[in-house]
């Protein structure tokens, strides 16, 4: 099986910075991507930063552009999201998501971590 496990949420305020790890773990044969989503309260969950294989990130969430920058450990098998110039707005609970293959010549699946909660307040 695949283990996904994220830290570094928190509280912080306005203005303020974080750094969120995500690590992925187990019976890994490829990594195909692996993204970062989001879920507000009464709002449904968002794509807002994704990096593949060869290390091309997307940010499909525009208002997270210019502040937050994916990047990865391969040797880690690791993510991390920077978070900079954090807003009120940006409060939710942040999931990543891996894309792997567990053997060779298997199709790649969905694995998800448990969240982790981010709270941006004064």
């Amino acid at each position: 099986q695949v283990q996904v496990v994220e830290s570094g949420g928190g509280l912080v305020q306005p203005g303020g910075s974080l750094r969120l790890s995500c690590t992925a773990s187990g019976s890994i044969h490829l990594f195909y991507a692996m993204g970062w989503f989001r879920q507000a309260p009464g709002k449904q969950r968002e794509l807002i930063a994704v990096i593949d294989s060869t290390g091309v990130t997307n940010y499909p969430d525009s208002s997270v552009k210019g502040r937050f920058t994916i990047s990865r450990d391969n040797a880690k098998s690791t993510v991390l999201l920077q978070m900079t110039s954090l807003k009120p707005e940006d409060t939710a609970v942040y999931y990543c998501r891996a894309v792997v293959s567990t053997s060779q010549g298997s199709e790649p699946n969905e694995y998800w971590g448990q969240g982790t909660q981010v709270t941006v307040s004064s």
